[in-house]
């Protein structure tokens, strides 16, 4: 395993992700996306940020939101190409369906789910704000985390009644499992929340010592890990119960720092978490094993991704560093 990116970019690293070619993609808070592999940098939100993004449906390219109401498709071949404005908005949370090549954003008390393939839209309105947003694994369902739980619609019918997921609260980030079996999220106070799909059945699941920035499903949705203690969390799906009757693992604990972002791969055991005083570590669960890729203190660990062929791993912080490691196998991990 060895580094073979690193670049300084001078502004916030808000996501960087992997598209469907295992190409990476970086977002920055001064509105700028680039593309490592191909070195090309564009202006997605001129004299703006971005607050959120998503690879696109078709896995090219990547969409962001940003504080001038934007919503905006950049590829690394045509550039940026705005695909909504609402003057005034922030266009903090973004979901799409890639089979079913659908795009969900919030503005506020609203979302609207734009389908690529019939180019309709629904609206959805929201008694609050919408904090984040995920989308079941078929595309038939949106989750839009708000106040008191999680609000369901249908994406693809204009006028209903939503489902309603209730715990009183402030539900701030949201993850669906794989499977489509279980809803959970993070809330203000340091805690998840979840439900089991078939019943609307709760699971509480706490003991955080901080906030829950952070949670992503990986290694087949047999497992959740999630950032908000010293070492990364990570609650077993192995039953049909989920993670009731469960107690969850925390890998790699440090006293010193909290885990600030984690990321797992999609079909192996493979975990990466980084740090709020600047470190990265990869964990391979089955082994145990633990490799520092950043050792070395610095600014806080903001974005985080694991290639979906489980070999590169890329990681940015709040000063702008962005680093990619590349030939992951077992026998370094």
């Amino acid at each position: 395993m060895s580094i073979t990116y690193s670049q300084s970019f001078e502004s916030y690293v808000v996501a960087a992700l992997f598209d469907a070619l295992d190409d990476p993609v970086i977002a920055l808070g001064d509105g700028r996306v680039t593309f490592p592999d191909g070195g090309k940098t564009y202006d997605a939100h001129p004299n703006a940020g971005i607050l959120s993004a998503v690879i696109h449906p078709t896995g090219l390219g990547i969409i962001t939101g940003g504080d001038d109401g934007r919503v905006v498709w950049t590829s690394k071949e045509a550039g940026p190409i705005e695909l909504a404005a609402h003057k005034g908005a922030w266009i903090d949370a973004i979901a799409v369906a890639g089979d079913s090549q659908v795009i969900a954003y919030a503005a506020a008390k609203k979302v609207y789910v734009r389908d690529l393939l019939k180019k309709t839209e629904n609206i959805f309105a929201h008694d609050h704000s919408v904090s984040d947003l995920a989308f079941s694994p078929d595309g038939r369902k949106l989750y839009c985390a708000t106040y008191n739980g999680v609000v369901v619609w249908f994406t693809r019918i204009a006028q209903q009644k939503p489902n309603k997921l209730y715990w009183a609260g402030s539900h701030t980030g949201i993850a669906v499992a794989p499977s489509g079996d279980y809803v959970i999220t993070a809330m203000q106070e340091n805690a998840l929340h979840g439900w089991r799909t078939k019943d609307s059945k709760d699971m509480r699941m706490g003991g955080y010592p901080a906030k829950i920035k952070s949670l992503q499903f990986f290694a087949k949705g047999k497992l959740l890990a999630t950032s908000g203690a010293g070492g990364a969390v990570v609650w077993p799906f192995l039953k049909p119960t989920g993670p009731m009757g469960e107690e969850a693992s925390e890998i790699n604990h440090e006293e010193s720092t909290v885990v600030s972002v984690v990321a797992g791969a999609a079909e192996d055991p493979l975990l990466a978490a980084g740090t709020e005083d600047g470190r990265v570590w990869l964990a391979e669960l089955q082994s145990t094993h633990v490799a520092w890729l950043k050792q070395e203190k610095g600014a806080p660990i903001t974005a985080l991704a694991v290639s979906s062929a489980s070999t590169r791993v890329m990681f940015g912080d709040e000063d702008g560093f962005v680093y990619i490691f590349d030939g992951i196998d077992d026998d370094e991990t």
